[in-house]
């Protein structure tokens, strides 16, 4: 077991089979029910958005990137018709260091009742401690962390241009999610009040939501969806907490042709990540799409964590695949 992003990795198929038994039903449904076409996303849009967040530098709290990236997400997502909720807080991180942190919330369609909520962190890690190299280097954060939010921002593009779907859409950047203890000192004996240097804008949300007694249907986390031939494993968190939807979206993503890349099996066990917080304490069932590379030391890719998490390790054929999952969900509620 190891510290970052907490998680233990195992693949069970027995486990797999017991949690999954129950929920074959709703999938058998979904997968006799014809899939509706959903408005057509662009891969080169997604990659743009991708860019634009890299080319600010890396985006670690309290750093002027990340206070320029802020005001540009607002301003895009506002240009797209949504009404946009800047919550800002402050925190301390692992060493003592006070940092200024804003979760980001797009609404789209707030008159509609039943609502989907879909997340990404758009902070960066502020040191490249699984680098070979300078191991306190900031990092692009290309991957890990704009390329869900480029995601979520052609979603909100598409949304702006195409006719409403059946649920109303809540688009949430969680911020301070990739900050975390160093690596060198993860080891070593660290303040006992707090219950994970990771994922800081997930849980203060989740106790001090946007809007009084917000609630969703359901939730999609998105980390780490743009490197070259992803691929996407059910984790025990998503699978124990909201086992119907996980089936639900890797079911649209094998009927559009996407099953080599969403794998119908356990990857990961428990994952420390944004949709911990969500459904534990928000109490909204939230599943985490996450690139998981089964067979590697870490179980991501090999630029995660070094100064590599760059734009030569994005695919506009990934990103557009998880764009066209995310909106077909949508359009098939």
């Amino acid at each position: 077991m190891t510290h970052f992003k907490t998680f233990l990795i195992f693949c069970c198929s027995l486990a797999l089979c017991a949690c999954g038994s129950g929920e074959s039903s709703s999938s058998d449904s979904k997968k006799a029910e014809p899939l509706k076409t959903a408005p057509a996303i662009s891969a080169d849009s997604a990659y743009a958005f991708v860019q634009r967040q890299v080319d600010f530098g890396p985006r670690v709290p309290n750093s002027n990137a990340h206070r320029e990236t802020s005001k540009w997400l607002k301003s895009k997502f506002e240009s797209y018709g949504a009404s946009v909720t800047m919550q800002e807080f402050t925190d301390y991180v692992y060493d003592g260091t006070k940092v200024e942190l804003t979760n980001i919330i797009a609404s789209f369609y707030p008159e509609k009742k039943k609502r989907i909520m879909l997340s990404a962190h758009w902070d960066t890690r502020p040191f490249s401690d699984q680098g070979p190299d300078d191991k306190y280097a900031a990092i692009d954060g290309a991957n890990d962390g704009a390329s869900g939010v480029g995601v979520l921002l052609e979603v909100a593009r598409v949304l702006s241009q195409s006719a409403d779907p059946n649920v109303g859409v809540d688009i949430i950047l969680f911020d301070g999610e990739d900050w975390g203890e160093h690596d060198e000192v993860a080891s070593k004996e660290l303040p006992v009040d707090k219950r994970t240097w990771w994922c800081l804008g997930s849980q203060y949300w989740s106790k001090n939501k946007h809007k009084a007694n917000y609630s969703a249907f359901y939730g999609i986390l998105l980390d780490m969806v743009g490197a070259p031939n992803a691929t996407f494993y059910y984790d025990t968190v998503s699978q124990e907490n909201a086992g119907r939807v996980l089936q639900s979206v890797w079911s649209i993503a094998e009927r559009l042709g996407y099953g080599s890349m969403f794998k119908m099996e356990l990857g990961f066990g428990r994952i420390t990540d944004d949709h911990v917080y969500i459904n534990e304490d928000a109490r909204i069932p939230m599943i985490d799409i996450i690139d998981y590379r089964p067979g590697t030391d870490v179980g991501f890719t090999p630029a995660w964590h070094t100064e590599n998490d760059n734009m030569d390790n994005i695919s506009k054929e990934t990103l557009g695949k998880v764009a066209n999952v995310i909106m077909t969900v949508l359009y098939n509620e």
